[in-house]
């Protein structure tokens, strides 16, 4: 089955409505369907979650989890090997410390990387890139 690692970007884009949002979406319904496996790092849940805090408040935050928690995504920990991974892409290639949590994942599970983060085309010779706009 196809892996898909979310970043945090991705996510934002779909519940900002955003562009690439229907891209999103259409992963999720694929998701939904069993025709494809969605991962995001729970560092990148907390970027997401973080960011609505700070935008739209605690009460928007909250409720943007609870939906997350109601969709096909499967939130993956940062355990030591994939923390170690992150750190080196963030050393080597010099990303912002999360995304390369979004990266260290994509890489670990052989999956490819949903994102609407130009940061990412660093690394189009490494993964594959999904691009949400």
């Amino acid at each position: 089955m196809k892996r898909i690692v979310l970043d945090a970007s991705a996510l934002m884009a779909f519940f900002d409505g955003r562009p690439g949002a229907a891209k999103v979406e259409d992963l999720i319904t694929s998701a939904a369907e069993g025709k494809c496996q969605l991962l995001m790092s729970i560092v990148n849940w907390g970027e997401v979650y973080y960011s609505v805090w700070r935008a739209k408040g605690p009460g928007v935050a909250h409720k943007v989890a609870a939906e997350i928690a109601q969709l096909p995504i499967e939130l993956v920990d940062a355990g030591y090997e994939l923390t170690k991974l992150a750190a080196e892409l963030h050393a080597d290639l010099k990303l912002p410390y999360a995304d390369c949590f979004a990266a260290a994942l994509a890489t670990d599970r052989k999956a490819s990387l949903a994102t609407s983060d130009a940061d990412f085309a660093k690394l189009e010779r490494h993964l594959t890139l999904l691009r949400t706009r």
